[in-house]
């Protein structure tokens, strides 16, 4: 079973939504986590160089442990998580059936 995440829905006369649940089917999911990896792949680049120029413009010694331990606290920072993903695609599935009722 692919992922699933509950989303609150109206309910015309109700002060309480009606929660519905949303799976994506485990190619979707596989999809989301691929982007994902490629997103965090691309921020870790990212890291990599602006750890360089963080060091170059401060001056301070390029030792390969110092730029790698920067390039990771950038990178957590920044790294979204797969879970983000795979939520951002149940709440697009969500969206989309309610759009079409």
């Amino acid at each position: 079973m692919g992922f699933s995440k509950t989303f609150p829905k109206e309910v015309k006369g109700s002060n309480f939504p009606k929660w519905v649940e949303v799976f994506i089917s485990s190619e979707e999911e596989a999809l989301e986590e691929q982007k994902c990896r490629n997103e965090n792949i691309s921020l870790m680049r990212e890291c990599i160089e602006d750890a360089k120029k963080l060091i170059e413009e401060k001056d301070l010694k390029r030792y390969q442990t110092d730029l790698v331990n920067l390039s990771i606290a950038l990178f957590e920072k920044r790294a979204s998580h797969s879970v983000y993903w795979k939520e951002n695609k149940a709440k697009e599935k969500f969206d989309e059936m309610n759009k079409q009722k």
